[in-house]
């Protein structure tokens, strides 16, 4: 697929991750395209090249619940396009995948992954809580825009958001995660950037 017939918001995705695999193809490749996702490698998956969706290992899903479908393997090869089609519809934003129960791999929505720190830039909060660091959750509620009487927009909304940051023995920031759930924002959790010594931290 050209670079020009990509989707503005998810050229960062092709140049991070490749070009995208279609639903066809990837039905050829399947087992081939599973084992990698379990090695750690990241496959973006197309059907009729405007619905998007990413096949990740599992260390790339934010949150699993009770709730979140989960299919055997060769059972989602069958079903890709279904499968990717209600991803794109943000019907299911995550769909796992089993091997003799055991899950090895996801579908997940393309969109969550843009702006997702590298894997290698990234601080698991399990080792951050294991080294005796803190970690604060907050919800940031956001606001509604407001419009004046002119019918001008005078302040611009600001969308809800979760922040984890994680804290070491002397209150300093050393990692943050910003996301549209709890899970994410954990996922996320990374280096501020460098700041003076007497800024504030970040949230």
């Amino acid at each position: 697929m050209e670079i020009a017939s990509v989707p503005f918001g998810l050229r960062p995705l092709v140049e991070r991750h490749g070009p995208p695999v279609e639903v066809e193809e990837a039905r050829r490749r399947w087992s081939e395209l599973v084992t990698a996702a379990e090695a750690g490698a990241v496959t973006l998956v197309t059907r009729d090249r405007y619905q998007w969706a990413a096949l990740v290992p599992m260390s790339e899903v934010a949150e699993i619940s009770p709730d979140v479908p989960s299919w055997p393997v060769s059972d989602a090869r069958g079903k890709l396009g279904r499968l990717v089609g209600e991803i794109h519809s943000l019907d299911v934003r995550v769909q796992v995948l089993t091997r003799r129960g055991r899950p090895v791999a996801a579908l997940v929505d393309a969109g969550t992954l843009l702006d997702r720190p590298e894997p290698a830039d990234r601080l698991p909060a399990e080792a951050l809580l294991r080294d005796g660091h803190r970690i604060e959750l907050v919800f940031e509620p956001g606001r509604p825009g407001r419009v004046g009487h002119d019918g001008h927009v005078v302040e611009e909304p600001e969308d809800w958001f979760y922040a984890a940051n994680a804290y070491d023995n002397r209150d300093t920031v050393v990692a943050v995660g910003v996301g549209d759930t709890l899970g994410e924002a954990l996922l996320r959790l990374a280096p501020p950037p460098a700041v003076e010594a007497d800024d504030h931290p970040p949230f």
